[in-house]
């Protein structure tokens, strides 16, 4: 009598293990890099950072800290958020509203910005605030119009600061214990000459007695109607660290748009490899039917045997899972990505997602693959597992066949489009030439096998036979050279990506940066800063980002831009900054702007053109463009007049100052960094260091797994030819010759991987890069010859140990 199917699951497992090694060790790693992602996207979900100044304010309101791009209308109307790049504030007039609430004892606003004194940069806030940080007075009394309450010194004392308004002389009132530098000011007076006038950064709102905290959320949300954001509970912390939305979003970049690719390889990997787990146990389901096993029997047997195999090396994968997803946080948190009040999020939600996925994956990987071993005549299916098949697939060939005209497409699109429209396109081509390999595997693997078959005549017996081999066995070919085409591809892709920009963004700097000397100080430099040169030429510049509509018709969304604010004429710029002006002239109003070209090409704007802008607060702004220039990548993407930024910044004060001429003893003394062109070019690149950090993390994660996987697979394949390599020992060849072949086989497989995942990878950079900066892709020679060799050196490894093992045991 038949055994029944969890036996044949239970007695396969049991007896043939080794059979299952691999798939279980491509599943473990499916759900390894599958948990880790879904980690990092359930942490940018749930991120939050506990308060810490609004500790005792109960309910606060804050303004939005991300910009809205509204596109289409009514049904089609999209939302395109993006954080803002500095702090979005509120109007102080809310503030009587929001006090005047039911069950509201109070409202405060709060409010905190820079100023210098004679000892450097002091953090200042308005004396208002100290209703809930706590702050009190060791001695004199509470400032009024024209006083200073600070944290040392002596009440009487005249000081004088310079605020974003402007040198202003105080009266010292009083003094705190406070450790750090800071004053604080009169609430009128701190929102006069914070440099936003009329603005505040949040409102706290105190309760009277018995007003829980979620009804008085509920009352001041109502009040405020929308104009700002209420906050209450640990949600107060999303109020006072404004750099918490650019966490999200970077945590959900990272587990949601990264590991939405990085799960479908894993899974589409994990798949091919139980494929091809299913396809080398041909001959033992064809035996079953033969001996009267039923098609659903063959299938209940696989998928059991999935039930059996997939929970647990999901559950063993998830495992450093966690270990990977805590060190990429802990990686991003180091590099100042993410607030350190964040705390990773590990629940049961991506775990058991992830072991989800893999069981999902083995059942309908195993039963594809055995489909048509169930479904045919006994005695066929006997003949059809002695040889392999070569008709192609009536599904998986016509789906191929649209991702590879897909990717042409795309391709072609890319090339014609630039800056985010291009760099977009592009992403489309490497996903779908990626698909087009995996489902035509077999066709690529004999065109392959042809074509470097023809190199291997002259490599004796064992090459010849190897190409023989090659083409005979495509689909087992095939199998081994698509993980080492994943690797390839995106690992290129994301590697030489930043390695073009930044080639492309030093060879700017170095053309356009022509000033002797750069002070640079992130506290702000002196306001005086330019009048205390001894230069000839000098320009004081205020660093920041602005947001810049991107994409065409209704698919449009902000960019982050890098952009700088100009203190000083036109012609002082030109002698200290060789933006490579193209059109119009950089003699900027106080509404109006000057445009790299490639980001005027992304917004499709020209001079005379006017350009709705996000400046770093949020707030909307349609200067005209004045002038567009090449220099963009290696400077400042956008230039706009100081005053235009300064009111939309936290710090008005410029951050540095380029001259040309003087001396660097004349500049010592305006603080910061003195640096000439050469030290500034290097502090610039490290800017970019988060960025290059990120882009080599990602292609390491996922072109390693893809790595791992090619090598999983080549020595399953190998140890499944145990008969084979037998046979070949029988009729006469060495153990040399044999071990020969199956190098020549090894190499083959890896340079055909190696091929077409450099052609993927160049067929997306080639316009990706050129969109991005108008140049070709600059590929390290050296950094790409360790891919290939690396790729060719685990080919060699995963099937020349292997083989040994199989030649001590074989036939």
């Amino acid at each position: 009598m038949m055994a029944r199917p969890n036996g044949l699951a239970r007695a396969a497992l049991r007896f043939k293990p080794a059979s299952f090694a691999g798939t279980f060790i491509a599943l473990a790693m499916a759900a390894l890099i599958v948990s880790a992602c879904g980690i990092l996207l359930e942490t940018g979900v749930r991120a939050s950072v506990p308060p810490d100044r609004y500790a005792a304010a109960p309910v606060v309101a804050a303004a939005d800290q991300q910009a809205h791009f509204i596109t289409g209308s009514a049904d089609g109307r999209h939302d395109s958020p993006h954080p803002v790049p500095d702090r979005a504030r509120l109007d102080n007039s809310l503030v009587a509203k929001a006090g005047s609430v039911p069950g509201a004892r109070t409202a405060v606003a709060d409010l905190t910005f820079p100023v210098q004194g004679s000892e450097g940069a002091v953090t200042a806030h308005n004396w208002g605030s100290t209703a809930f940080t706590g702050e009190r007075l060791s001695s004199g009394s509470a400032p009024t119009t024209g006083q200073v309450v600070l944290n040392k010194g002596r009440v009487g004392d005249r000081v004088s600061f310079t605020t974003p308004d402007g040198p202003r002389t105080f009266t010292v009132s009083g003094l705190t214990r406070a450790q750090e530098p800071t004053a604080w000011f009169a609430d009128s007076e701190a929102v006069r000459i914070s440099g936003h006038p009329g603005k505040i950064d949040a409102i706290a709102v105190l309760p009277e007695k018995g007003v829980s905290e979620g009804e008085l959320k509920a009352r001041v949300a109502q009040a405020l109607d929308g104009k700002a954001k209420v906050y209450a509970g640990q949600d107060r912390g999303a109020a006072e660290d404004g750099s918490l939305a650019s966490a999200q979003e970077v945590l959900t970049g990272i587990g949601g748009s990264f590991g939405g690719v990085a799960t479908m390889v894993a899974v589409f990997t994990a798949a091919g490899t139980v494929a091809l787990s299913v396809g080398q146990r041909a001959r033992e389901f064809a035996l079953l039917r033969a001996i009267g096993a039923t098609p659903r029997q063959i299938r209940r047997t696989i998928a059991t045997e999935a039930l059996m195999l997939a929970p647990l090396a999901g559950a063993v994968g998830c495992l450093p899972g966690i270990g990977l997803a805590a060190w990429w946080f802990g990686q991003l948190k180091e590099k100042g990505a993410v607030p350190e009040g964040v705390q990773l999020s590990v629940s049961w939600i991506p775990l058991v997602s992830a072991t989800g996925a893999v069981i999902l994956t083995s059942l309908l990987a195993g039963y594809t693959a055995a489909r048509r071993a169930s479904r045919i005549k006994p005695g066929q299916a006997l003949g059809e597992a002695s040889v392999e098949r070569l008709r192609p697939g009536w599904i998986r060939t016509p789906l191929g066949i649209g991702a590879l005209v897909g990717g042409f497409f795309f391709s072609r699109l890319a090339a014609s489009e630039t800056g985010e429209d291009a760099a977009n396109a592009a992403l489309g081509v490497v996903m779908l030439f990626m698909l087009a390999v995996a489902l035509l595997g077999p066709f690529v693997a004999r065109a392959c096998a042809a074509l470097f078959g023809l190199l291997l005549r002259g490599a004796g017996a064992s090459g010849q036979l190897a190409a023989a081999n090659s083409r005979t066995n495509a689909r087992r070919m095939a199998s081994a050279i698509t993980p080492i085409v994943l690797a390839m591809a995106f690992a290129s892709t994301l590697v030489f990506m930043h390695t073009s920009e930044d080639r492309a963004a030093a060879r700017q700097q170095a053309a356009g940066i022509t000033a002797d000397h750069i002070v640079r100080a992130d506290a702000g430099l002196p306001a005086d800063a330019l009048t205390r040169t001894d230069a000839t030429s000098a320009v004081s510049v205020l660093k920041t980002s602005v947001l810049v509509p991107a994409g065409s018709g209704a698919d449009r969304w902000l960019q982050s831009a890098s952009a700088q604010g100009i203190s000083g004429t036109a012609k002082a710029l030109a002698q200290v900054q060789d933006l490579d002006v193209r059109e119009g002239t950089l003699a900027l109003g106080r509404n109006e702007v000057a445009l790299d070209a490639t980001l005027a090409q992304s917004a499709k704007v020209g001079v005379g053109d006017r350009i709705e802008l996000r400046l770093p607060d949020g707030t909307k702004a349609t200067p005209t463009v004045a002038a567009i220039y090449g220099r963009g990548l290696g400077l400042s993407q956008v230039t706009l007049a100081q005053e235009a930024l300064a009111p939309h910044v936290t710090s008005s004060f410029a951050t540095e100052l380029w001259t040309k001429g003087g001396t660097v003893e004349a500049l010592a003394p305006l603080g910061g960094q003195v640096l000439d062109r050469d030290a500034y070019t290097g502090a610039e690149s490290t800017d970019r260091a988060l960025n290059a950090w990120a882009n080599t993390t990602m292609a390491a994660v996922l072109g390693g797994f893809a790595a791992l996987a090619a090598g999983n697979t080549l020595v399953m394949t190998v140890l499944d030819r145990r008969r084979e390599l037998g046979m070949l020992r029988l009729i006469g060849s060495t153990r040399r010759q044999v071990l020969h072949m199956v190098g020549w086989e090894a190499l083959l497989v890896a340079c055909a991987g190696i091929a077409l995942g450099s052609a993927i990878a160049l067929a997306t950079l080639v316009p990706m890069v050129n969109g991005l900066t108008g140049e070709n892709p600059y590929i390290p020679p050296l950094l790409y010859g360790s891919f290939a060799a690396s790729a060719i050196g685990l080919g060699l490894l995963a099937t020349q140990l292997p083989a040994r093992a199989a030649l001590r045991t074989a036939l």
